[in-house]
């Protein structure tokens, strides 16, 4: 199973590794194996594992506070600890979620005088987002976090309607990503034809040309 999101929350989940693997619907179940709680939804799907006691397997106190980017040892690790406890499933690493894509169409919103319905091409794939950003055009590079996106500031990305037009996930602002120099303005950051489609999403190299002027809104 593909993995989406993974971090810890060193304040209030103390030892712990928080790990996503889908969106739920309904009411969660919950079981627990060795220090190991795994969720469905009400439909029986697993949606996400918690591990507890982590610093009994891994160094905790090196681990960010946050997401995490996940490599093949810690996979290996988790995967050892699920085998351990009994459960049978193996979590594989899934595609980066923030990355750049290429506005394919961008139409004005059937019931909206702000919102834009536009379609996303991420090199193997194309989403359709409802983005109210002034600044949307057909033809611009941005960054795009799809489906299963957790945002430096919390929010998890997940389909869903906009004045009932489906969206799935979100083009993105320097605030929204974080950057230190976002301006304090609306508006979706912009990046330069030279980018790759589908590429993952590159924090510091954007800052950067934000910082000198070379990414504007």
């Amino acid at each position: 199973m593909k993995i989406m999101i993974i971090s810890t929350n060193k304040k209030s989940y103390p030892d712990t590794i928080i790990l996503i693997l889908d969106q739920g619907e309904g009411r969660s179940t919950y079981e627990e194996k060795n220090n190991i709680v795994q969720v469905k939804d009400e439909k029986g799907k697993i949606v996400g594992y918690n591990f507890f006691k982590v610093s009994d397997f891994l160094d905790y106190d090196k681990l960010p506070n946050g997401q995490i980017k996940p490599d093949q040892k810690l996979l290996d690790i988790l995967n050892d600890q699920l085998t351990k406890a009994g459960f049978d499933h193996k979590l594989e690493l899934g595609k980066p979620t923030l990355v750049y894509g290429f506005v394919k169409t961008c139409e004005p919103h059937p019931d909206s005088d702000h919102l834009h319905v536009t379609t996303i091409n991420v090199g193997d794939a194309e989403y359709q987002i409802v983005c109210g950003a002034p600044n949307i055009q057909q033809g611009q590079k941005v960054v795009v976090a799809l489906p299963g996106t957790l945002m430096p500031n919390g929010q998890q990305i997940w389909p869903g309607e906009l004045r009932g037009v489906k969206s799935s996930g979100m083009i993105c602002s320097a605030r929204e990503l974080g950057l230190p120099h976002a301006p304090q303005k609306r508006g979706i950051l912009v990046v330069p034809d030279t980018f790759k489609v589908g590429d993952e999403f590159e924090p510091t190299k954007c800052d950067e040309l934000l910082a000198c002027g070379q990414i504007t809104l």
